[in-house]
């Protein structure tokens, strides 16, 4: 039986990197956000998306991302609507996934809202991957080109890693790549024990 990883860590934390150790590995690894990108570009998605978050969030046809995320964040509402529109679909899609790869000992799930989402429920073993806090402001301040206020702002709307860790099975200190890629081998050396 295919065992799930969930893999989860706050915005800037690393779980992309570490994701990517484990695919070099061999892991098959289930990026939920790159999907539920591509699946919100689904024409039905689109349109349930208009109807409930409104028509000022396209662009004629295409939805203009900023505008979505700026409608939602300090909308509660409209962002459980959204939740209630994706979450479903990315959860179909992520258990077709996990049969096409039913062969394989584990797969990993890696997802910034594992717990928020609910999806932790479906998952064997949670991996939470943490960070300085500075690092991890450094590290999106890099990649997304957004303000320190901006990140701080997205960090508040996540679980601290207090909350985050207390629920997991085990912890990856993302601060130097090396020693991150010590860790994933350690911890794959574990599982693969735990499976035999």
């Amino acid at each position: 039986m295919t065992k799930i990883i969930g893999l989860t860590g706050g915005i800037g934390s690393g779980k992309t990197t570490v994701a990517r150790f484990f695919s070099e590995f061999g892991i098959p690894v289930y990026i939920a956000d790159d999907e539920a990108r591509k699946l919100t570009e689904l024409p039905g998605t689109l349109a349930q998306i208009r109807d409930k978050i409104g028509s000022e969030v396209f662009d004629g046809n295409s939805l203009v991302r900023e505008k979505l995320a700026a409608a939602v964040f300090n909308d509660p509402e409209k962002l459980s609507q959204l939740n209630a529109i994706i979450h479903p679909l990315v959860k179909q899609h992520f258990d077709n996934w996990v049969r096409a790869h039913s062969n394989e000992p584990f797969v990993i799930k890696e997802t910034a809202i594992l717990f928020e989402s609910g999806s932790y429920l479906d998952c064997d073993v949670i991996v939470t991957v943490t960070a300085p806090l500075e690092s991890r402001i450094e590290r999106v301040l890099k990649r997304d080109k957004t303000s320190r206020e901006n990140i701080l702002n997205r960090m508040r709307n996540q679980w601290p890693d207090e909350k985050r860790i207390s629920k997991s099975d085990y912890t990856i200190d993302n601060t130097s790549l090396t020693a991150t890629k010590n860790q994933v081998i350690d911890l794959l050396k574990k599982l693969t024990i735990q499976q035999n």
